[in-house]
């Protein structure tokens, strides 16, 4: 043994010489840590704009998957007597729907063709109510027409010049008809109804209608020959006061006249004769009128039975 290892072994108490630590290795403390200086925990802060990073799923992710499968149910034919009976039952069931719905319908199409129909019934008791006012005033204006053709045909030295003025005003009377139009009208855009279509009831309104157009005709006439005729008559020969007067519904004041000849008498005459044809014949169509007007409300009352 050498000399070196002799000198270590005899003298335990002598420390052996520092070994001088090799570069790049830390150097042991007393404790037996390394010299080495501790980590620092480094915080790393993403930025606002960086995308974030997806890890790649873990392999076992989609073997953890559970899959959830139907149950396979056995669907047993049903016997042919079944589905007979289901397509009977559904047959049935849009048949009630629609029967229902007809019977809705036609319920509210005849509360509705009632209400039109009593409509019409008051229009037509008004219309026959003013018809048989003026039946009555154009009677007389066509007796007065009669007794005033009488009285121009005498000499003019013996007419009564007083009941001439006041026949001429009451031959100048007019008393026109309006009917009372609002059912028929309403009735009239309402004939797609049941009611109304499979029934007379747009013949009686029609042939009414043809009538009081023929009745509107003979007025016109009317008042043209009064315009042609009398009104010129009145303006040549009546004094103001006495025009005047029976224009107010009062007998004439005298029998004076202006510029009277026996000629203008004949003439009036002759024209009286063309105005009472007419009146008679407004006579005539008021009174056809108004028994349309009966005969249609008694078709209505019979066929509707509308309540009053």
């Amino acid at each position: 043994m050498s000399k070196s290892n002799n000198d270590h072994t005899n003298n335990p108490g002598k420390k052996p010489a520092a070994v001088a630590p090799k570069p790049g290795k830390p150097t042991a403390t007393k404790t037996g840590t390394s010299s080495r200086p501790p980590r620092r925990k480094v915080t790393v802060v993403a930025e606002a704009n960086t995308p974030p990073i997806h890890e790649p799923d873990h392999p076992l992710t989609e073997n953890k998957m559970e899959v959830h499968h139907h149950p396979q149910l056995e669907h047993k034919p049903k016997p042919w007597k079944e589905y007979l009976l289901e397509g009977f039952m559904i047959f049935i069931a849009v048949m009630m729907g629609f029967i229902a719905e007809n019977i809705r319908e036609d319920i509210t199409n005849h509360q509705h063709a009632t209400q039109l129909t009593s409509r019409l019934v008051h229009d037509l008791s008004t219309d026959t109510t003013k018809l048989n006012a003026i039946i009555s005033n154009e009677t007389r204006i066509s007796r007065s027409n009669d007794t005033l053709i009488t009285l121009l045909q005498q000499p003019l030295a013996k007419a009564d010049l007083k009941q001439i003025q006041r026949l001429i005003y009451k031959s100048h009377n007019l008393w026109p008809f309006f009917p009372s139009n609002g059912a028929i009208n309403a009735i009239k855009n309402e004939l797609h109804l049941k009611q109304f279509s499979s029934s007379d009831i747009i013949t009686y309104i029609s042939k009414y209608e043809s009538l009081f157009n023929l009745l509107h005709t003979v007025q016109d006439i009317t008042l043209q020959y009064q315009r042609t005729y009398l009104d010129p008559f009145l303006f040549d020969h009546f004094t103001p006061a006495n025009l005047n007067a029976v224009f107010s519904q009062k007998p004439p004041q005298n029998a004076q006249m202006r510029n009277l000849t026996q000629q203008d008498l004949t003439h009036l005459a002759a024209c009286m004769v063309l105005i009472r044809i007419n009146t008679n014949e407004l006579v005539r169509d008021n009174e056809a009128l108004k028994e349309q007007a009966t005969a249609m409300l008694t078709y209505v009352n019979e066929t509707y039975h509308p309540e009053n």
